[in-house]
Parts: structure tokens; sequence; C-alpha cells
């Protein structure tokens, strides 16, 4: 199984990171038994959030119930770019049409706020931008007016991933963000500080951006030894996921 299969298949199967309540919702309407070919190839832009955008069209156009009408539809207003709308659907069977923003995104808890790797990054934040201004650019005014023949019918946001805890630190893990409960089933990552990393027993492997949500069952490259002054994304022979943060993280 190619790197970019596993990663499929991972995100048919993955609950995403808060439990469904509308807009929140997963990709259950749109399953079916098909899987990518291992001739199956990437190119589009290499950042994580896209490849995974692209892998999510791939599971929604193998329904045989939807297909996607427009994606990446840009909305401009006064010559500038408000945003771009991930994909517009449409049901078959009605033709009725949905508007859908994917994320992929990986939190760590650290004093009651679920941080990224990148600290600017945190899922209330998150959440609420994509809640608000990410759902909403389908019923802007801009929106309406340079696609008046696109009439949106339901809004759904997916947010895949995983929330990771430090278990060397006492930490009371938050069940719910923004009134929206915590797949708790989604918190299944570790994450450690530099000075902390001794304490980890298991040798830790290292994982490329494509490897972050899967993981890896290929263990022949070297594992990881020195951390230097970023961030390192790793994973255990057992299938444990660790981020190992510089001492300054979340503040530096």
């Amino acid at each position: 199984m190619t790197a970019l299969q596993r990663f499929y298949q991972w995100v048919i199967d993955s609950p995403p990171l808060l439990k469904i309540k509308p807009p929140i919702s997963d990709l259950g309407a749109f399953l079916s038994p098909h899987a990518i070919d291992s001739s199956h190839t990437y190119n589009g832009n290499p950042r994580l959030g896209f490849l995974y955008q692209h892998l999510c069209e791939q599971v929604i156009e193998a329904s045989p119930d939807y297909s996607v009408k427009y994606d990446e539809i840009q909305i401009n207003v006064d010559g500038r770019t408000l945003g771009a709308i991930d994909f517009i659907l449409e049901k078959e069977n009605n033709q009725k049409l949905q508007h859908w923003e994917v994320a992929i995104k990986f939190y760590l808890l650290h004093e009651q706020t679920w941080f990224g790797p990148n600290s600017h990054d945190q899922l209330d934040k998150k959440l609420d931008r994509m809640l608000t201004h990410q759902l909403g650019m389908s019923s802007s005014t801009a929106f309406v007016e340079q696609y008046p023949e696109i009439d949106v019918d339901s809004k759904h946001l997916l947010m895949q991933g995983r929330l990771y805890t430090n278990p060397f630190l006492d930490q009371k893990v938050p069940t719910e963000c923004l009134g929206y409960d915590i797949n708790s089933s989604q918190v299944n990552g570790f994450w450690c500080y530099q000075n902390q990393a001794h304490l980890i027993t298991d040798v830790l492997y290292p994982l490329t951006k494509e490897q972050w949500a899967a993981g890896t069952d290929d263990f022949t490259c070297e594992p990881i030894t020195e951390f230097g002054d970023r961030f390192v994304h790793g994973q255990t022979k057992s299938g444990q996921f660790w981020f190992v943060m510089p001492q300054s993280w979340p503040h530096g």
C-alpha cells in the first residue's frame, strides 16, 4: 500500500475531531467500496491541507449519490479575494447543493487550550473561523452577486486529524470546543517537550507530512535521536504518534 493509499483509507476510516452536530459532518454519506489505485499520484500544492482536500474529493467523486459541482470557488470583492469555497456538491436524487469545507488539523493540549505545532493555530479559533467565515461565504452578498446560479441548501464542516496530550504533565482533557463535543477517540496522540523526550520508552521514527495522519509501517529509516530547534513529529513501531516540542513552545 502506498503512502497515498494509506492516507486515503485513513480519511475514510477516521472519525472527525468533533462529534457530528450540524454543520459538523463526516464522510459517511459518501462511502463506497472504491479505493484509489497504487498508481494514483498527486501533483498539486504540496501542503498537507491541499493533499487532504484532494483525497476528500476522491472519496466524494467515488460516491454514486453525490458529485462535485464546483471546487475552490474564488470570491472577490473590489478586486481583492475574500476567500475560497472548498466544495459545492450536488446530490444526484434531488439536485440540491451542499457547501462543504474540509480541514485536517493536529492540536496539542497545553493549559486547557489546543494549540497547533505552529502555536498561532488553535482549535477554538480555527473552528470559529470555519463556522463563521468559511461556511458563511456561500451566503455572503459577494457570493450571491458573483454566483447567482448557486443556491446552497445546506452547509457542512468536516474536520479530521488528531489531538495530542502530554502524558508527563497533569492535564485535564477538555470534552468540548465552542459547544461541540470532542470525539474522545481522536485524543490519541502524545506530545512532550524536548527535555521530557528521554521518558519516551519506544524508539521514535520520523514522519513525512503525508504520513502525519495515517502513519507508516516502513521503519527502515534512521530513528529520531536529535531534535534541533524545531518540533518533530514521529511514530513508534507500535503506532503511537508523538510530537516533541521545543522548550519555548507555545510562546516562542
